[in-house]
């Protein structure tokens, strides 16, 4: 049974400890300049500890009749260097961990990309391109937050306060680290409690976020036909339908952070009004001196600000996991076709396939081909004709493998194409596709894209062969003419002679042209067809047709009909034979000599 390969929803319960396991391995590559980062960290919250103290002698010391007052060197050199060091370890921290952040996030993303192409076709055809891209986009900037406000926040905001705490409860009586303690409890508690209710929102938002802009982008690529068919309010509509409702859970969102923060507020405000008291009665009742009120107070100073950035770099945290969390569920993707163990490596210069009673379905109910057999010799040129929806294309994306056959195989020189490794298969395959895309780059870029270590002589060579060269030297800018995205500045014969060029250049024993001149006027199309003759001489050559005429000279011609194979001989025999060939050829001829 076939999994669905489509990137769904991210669950409502979600785990956070498998996010961060997935991370750490990334993380500790730099483990080095991690256990540095975090030596600077403990030095420089310790410094920043110790500076109330010396503060406070420095007031002690000051707070005495005039005749005997001193300076407090020692005092004032401890301060000085106590927020020396504060701020001299803390940049040194930020300097070490700046290469471990932007390296984890490269080495993700790397893998990511590299992940996205070792899924199956299968996945791909059913992506939101958008979505998908948002979803990566929002994760790799979660990586950079999470970690940038986990070493540089939430750690050095606890590791703070447990010394704090220590430092009141050594010095002063239990009620003032109780009153500490107790009120960081209940700020931490309430702020879990209220941000866990919120992440349905924030969920909710990043998923409608992501439909938006799936759609927006895929409305876009489409501009040509949304504006055939006069549809860009029907667009423009169903995108702010999506933006209506994200705009809903994000007022929903923010109102429950406004009373977040309002539950905050009290609870800090308590806290340090506690605290206050009972130094202000230390001294009224002569156990505290003024230098101790100054002590806490600072003490107090020091928290109230991490521990109010906390509630948010808790809150953030909790949504760069929710982005994060989708951009690693595409890591855990299944590769619906990868390499066997001990795969070997294809290296032919010729190459003779056999498909041999293949069956395949794109799902369980619809099943595609039904015992479909024939050999390409080598050196020979099989076409493949058929109604739409026979299973003619499915041919070519199961001799790159894209998917794997559900019964008998396909060989090349005997060897079973699943024992093959993907990229040595590929490389011995160039297909000119009926549907060319080109990348959003230059006509050299593209013609390149066959063989990126081609020289310029060689692209030259082979534009000349796909006879576009001259249209490409009659353009201002040459071979360094931008196509455009997916090619839509050039017409379609022009991006299906780049194609061809592009299979030239790969220079591959064998050969699939799926429709190849079918973008082509006739005289066009009978040049290329003498070039196409020409480079596929002495290739194993798949030509998957539906003009007749450019097939005339195969060596075999199969007739397709609902993925079964229902004709195979030679053009001459096919008519002889006078079966569903021969009609398909009399309506073609007939249809050229209307026309």
């Amino acid at each position: 049974m076939r999994r669905s390969f489509t990137p769904g929803p991210a669950p409502k319960h979600r785990n956070d400890l498998y996010v961060i396991k997935s991370l750490l391995p990334y993380i500790w590559q730099f483990k080095y300049r991690v256990t540095a980062a975090l030596a600077c960290l403990v030095a420089a919250k310790v410094a920043n500890v110790i500076l109330p103290v010396f503060l406070k002698d420095v007031v002690d010391s000051l707070s005495v009749p005039a005749t005997l007052l001193a300076l407090p060197v020692a005092a004032l050199v401890g301060y000085g260097f106590a927020r020396l060091a504060t701020s001299v370890f803390g940049e040194l921290r930020d300097a070490l961990f700046a290469r471990v952040t932007q390296g984890a996030i490269r080495r993700i993303a790397t893998r990511l990309f590299n992940h996205l192409f070792a899924l199956s076709l299968r996945f791909h055809m059913g992506r939101q391109t958008g979505g998908l891209s948002r979803d990566i986009e929002r994760g790799t900037k979660g990586i950079g937050f999470l970690l940038n406000f986990t070493v540089f926040n939430i750690l050095p905001t606890l590791l703070e306060i447990g010394m704090v705490a220590a430092v009141l409860l050594w010095r002063y009586d239990l009620r003032f680290a109780v009153v500490t303690l107790g009120t960081i409890a209940s700020y931490v508690m309430f702020t879990l409690l209220v941000t866990e209710r919120r992440m349905v929102y924030r969920r909710s938002m990043n998923e409608l976020d992501s439909q938006a802009n799936g759609k927006a982008i895929d409305a876009l690529l489409n501009y040509e036909t949304v504006k055939y068919f006069g549809n860009q309010d029907y667009e423009v509509e169903r995108y702010d339908r999506n933006l209506e409702k994200w705009v809903n859970s994000a007022v929903k969102n923010q109102i429950s952070l406004n009373l977040l923060n309002m539950g905050q507020g009290v609870i800090i405000t308590l806290g340090i009004s506690a605290l206050l008291w009972l130094s202000a009665s230390g001294v009224v009742e002569g156990s505290m001196s003024v230098g101790d009120v100054v002590l806490v107070s600072a003490y107090l100073t020091q928290l109230y600000a991490p521990l109010n950035f906390l509630g948010f770099v808790y809150r953030e945290i909790k949504h760069a996991l929710a982005d994060m969390e989708r951009m690693f569920r595409l890591m855990d993707q299944h590769e619906e076709v990868a390499d066997r163990p001990g795969a070997r490596t294809l290296g032919a210069r010729r190459a003779q396939i056999e498909f041999d009673q293949v069956d395949f379905g794109y799902t369980p109910q619809r099943q595609i081909l039904f015992g479909v057999s024939f050999t390409i010799p080598e050196g020979g040129t099989v076409a493949v004709v058929g109604a739409s929806g026979a299973g003619k294309s499915t041919l070519s994306r199961l001799l790159f493998r894209f998917y794997d056959v559900d019964g008998g195989a396909i060989r090349i020189n005997g060897q079973d194409i699943r024992d093959l490794t993907q990229e040595s298969l590929r490389r011995h395959i160039g297909i000119v596709p009926q549907d060319t895309v080109l990348f959003n780059d230059t006509i050299r870029y593209n013609i390149a894209y066959g063989n990126p270590q081609a020289s310029q002589d060689e692209i030259e060579r082979a534009a000349q062969a796909a006879r576009i060269h001259d249209f490409i030297m009659a353009l201002p800018e040459g071979y360094q003419t931008q196509v455009g995205e997916r090619g839509l500045k050039l017409s379609g014969g022009e991006k299906q002679r780049v194609a061809i060029a592009r299979t030239i250049l790969k220079n591959p024993p064998i050969l699939v042209f799926d429709e190849a001149t079918s973008a082509l006027d006739t005289r066009t199309e009978r040049d290329i067809q003498d070039e196409l003759e020409r480079i596929a001489r002495d290739r194993s050559t798949l030509i998957i047709a539906h003009r007749l005429s450019t097939i005339v000279n195969a060596d075999e011609i199969i007739v397709l009909g609902k993925g079964r194979v229902l004709e195979r001989g030679t053009h001459q025999a096919l008519l002889q034979r006078d079966g569903r060939y021969a009609r398909m050829w009399r309506m073609q001829q007939a249809g050229r000599q209307t026309g």
